[in-house]
């Protein structure tokens, strides 16, 4: 009986982990709606060099 029981677990995470690729297929496929944001295309964010509101933790003094 248990084997049963996990046969059908295992093709319950493999029904739902095709599911999932299918809807990520999908979503690749789609097109985009103007509002949405297109991050990707922007690369990585860099932080502003002249931004006061990111604070920098002093460096550490080598003990000798």
């Amino acid at each position: 009986m248990a084997t049963f029981l996990k046969r059908q677990k295992e093709m319950k995470r493999l029904e739902k982990q095709r599911e999932k690729a299918e809807r990520r297929a999908q979503k690749k496929l789609a097109p985009r709606t103007p509002d949405e944001p297109l991050v990707e295309l922007l690369g990585p964010v860099t932080p502003d060099p002249y931004d006061d509101s990111i604070v920098t933790p002093p460096a550490p003094v080598p003990h000798n």
